[in-house]
């Protein structure tokens, strides 16, 4: 699996927990890696080790550690450029569900190796949304779903779009995600320029 899921991992429980909690994983885990490149491939099982050694060092189920992670992926200032990329889905949080359909192809084509779920958008009404998250590995599909909640919730936020998310269970082969639009302009969203330098944003 690609270095890049164990290094947000990594990221993650560094500025949200402290190194010492990130050495505790390590150790629960039985990793002989503690410091993981972006760039690298690793077995696909470090990642899942990773999540439950940190489930259990924090007490925490996994799923909420994964939307916990969403949430920090798109809003921690320290991964500030991948906000940005998804900003470029669209000026309204609609366009930017209705882009998330073609994230799996944008990002095989910026890095080969990078294998991320297939999403599927259902649109249901107009304000009333499934997404479906897939992958051949279902542990990742899981996991991956609960990220997108909290990548969701926050990319909501962050339009100013006031959004109902939950994790709708499995429908086929996709784990699902609800989304209910009740106020696209709930609130000021987030300044956003595309001129801008990533560290700006």
């Amino acid at each position: 699996m690609h270095g890049l899921f164990n290094r947000s991992i990594q990221c993650f429980v560094y500025d949200i927990y402290g190194v010492q909690v990130w050495e505790r994983v390590i150790q629960r885990a039985g990793l002989k890696v503690s410091n993981f490149e972006t760039m690298l491939l690793y077995p696909d099982e470090t990642v899942f080790s990773l999540l439950g050694a940190l489930s259990k060092s924090t007490g925490r189920p996994v799923d909420d550690l994964c939307e916990d992670l969403g949430t920090y992926l798109v809003s921690h200032p320290s991964v500030a450029a991948l906000r940005r990329l998804l900003r470029f889905g669209g000026e309204t949080f609609t366009e930017f569900l209705h882009s998330l359909d073609d994230l799996h192809g944008r990002a095989k084509l910026a890095v080969d190796t990078l294998d991320l779920p297939q999403l599927e958008l259902d649109e249901l009404n107009a304000r009333e949304f499934r997404l479906g998250c897939y992958h051949p590995d279902e542990r990742f599909s899981r996991g991956c779903s609960f990220v997108l909640v909290g990548m969701l919730r926050a990319m909501a936020d962050d339009y100013g779009a006031l959004v109902l998310l939950d994790y709708a269970g499995v429908n086929g082969r996709f784990h699902c995600i609800s989304i209910k639009l009740l106020d696209v302009e709930f609130a000021e969203g987030r300044a956003f320029k595309l001129s801008e330098k990533i560290g700006q944003a």
